[in-house]
Parts: C-alpha cells; sequence; structure tokens
C-alpha cells in the first residue's frame, strides 16, 4: 500500500471526529451472499425511500453486491459491537452467516439489527476508491429499546435508547 499523502492523513484524522452509526449491509443472490460492516450510510430521501452506502471497491463485498442489486442495511443496535467486527473483514465470508445471527428471506436480515432496511440497489455511482450505493426501500423492520452502535475516534461505542416518559 502506498504512503499516505499529508492531506490524506489530515482527512482520515477529521474524519475519526465525525460519529457515524455502524450498518452491516448484506446481500444474497446470483453472485453468492455476502456482508459487510460499514459506518457511511444514511437517508437520502423519504420520497421514493432511499438510503445511501459507500462501500471500498477493492472489498470481497463490493462486487458481489453490485452484481446482486438487492441488498439489506441493518442499522446496528448498542451491544451489537461483536457483530459489527464480525462483518468487518476478519472472517471469511462465509463464516460470518453462521449460527443464529440472520434469518434468510431474500437477502439475510440480522435478527437483532435496530432496524433493517431491505431493497434494491437503483444506482452505483464510483468515486475514487468508494462506491456510493444507493438503496430503495422494499421494506423496513424496525425494533424498539435497542439504543445505537456508533463509530467515533476508530472506535465502537454504545448509545442508550431514549427514554420516553
Amino acid at each position: 500500500m502506498a504512503e499516505l499523502m499529508p492531506a490524506q492523513r489530515e482527512f482520515r484524522a477529521a474524519m475519526a471526529t465525525l460519529s457515524a452509526g455502524v450498518s452491516v449491509v448484506t446481500t444474497d443472490g446470483p453472485a453468492g451472499r455476502a456482508g459487510i460492516t460499514v459506518s457511511a450510510a444514511c437517508s437520502v430521501t423519504d420520497e421514493p425511500p432511499t438510503m445511501l452506502v459507500c462501500v471500498h471497491r477493492a472489498s470481497r463485498a463490493h462486487d458481489v453486491l453490485a452484481a446482486n442489486a438487492r441488498a439489506c442495511v441493518n442499522v446496528l443496535g448498542s451491544g451489537q459491537r461483536d457483530l459489527a467486527l464480525r462483518f468487518a473483514g476478519a472472517l471469511p465470508m462465509h463464516e460470518r452467516f453462521t449460527g443464529e445471527v440472520c434469518d434468510f428471506a431474500e437477502v439475510p436480515v440480522l435478527r437483532d439489527a435496530a432496524s433493517s432496511v431491505i431493497g434494491r440497489l437503483s444506482q452505483v455511482r464510483v468515486q475514487g476508491s468508494h462506491s456510493v450505493m444507493f438503496l430503495e426501500a422494499e421494506r423496513v423492520i424496525t425494533r424498539s429499546g435497542s439504543g445505537g452502535l456508533v463509530y467515533f475516534q476508530r472506535e465502537f461505542h454504545g448509545l442508550a435508547g431514549a427514554r420516553r416518559g
């Protein structure tokens, strides 16, 4: 890997101060099954309901996601650090889905995610080392009481859910 330029190092340090929600993007289809942890996922619009996720083009999951054109963005809850690490790349792809972590329908859905947005990739745009993938939601599952998991200063942090009263 090439040495980072000073501007790249500074940019990475600045982005480490940007808190980001943690999600696992999963897919299954003709190109195979894949899942990857991302911290670059957000809503775009609710008309039509659309999210975007950014995936490194060198990732093993990138081409599988793009080819299958169907995915699930699983937003992780506060106690799911281990699940984030499981899909972050240390395990071989087939081992990430072992055990009782997923329900398998049209795409794998993580059972205990705070929310899961299932849909089709309507557009994939290349920007430098990453692709920006737009997911048009067809089905949404939400679960209450899970809090949130964020990535900040290169570490995972759990956030408690808001108390209503």
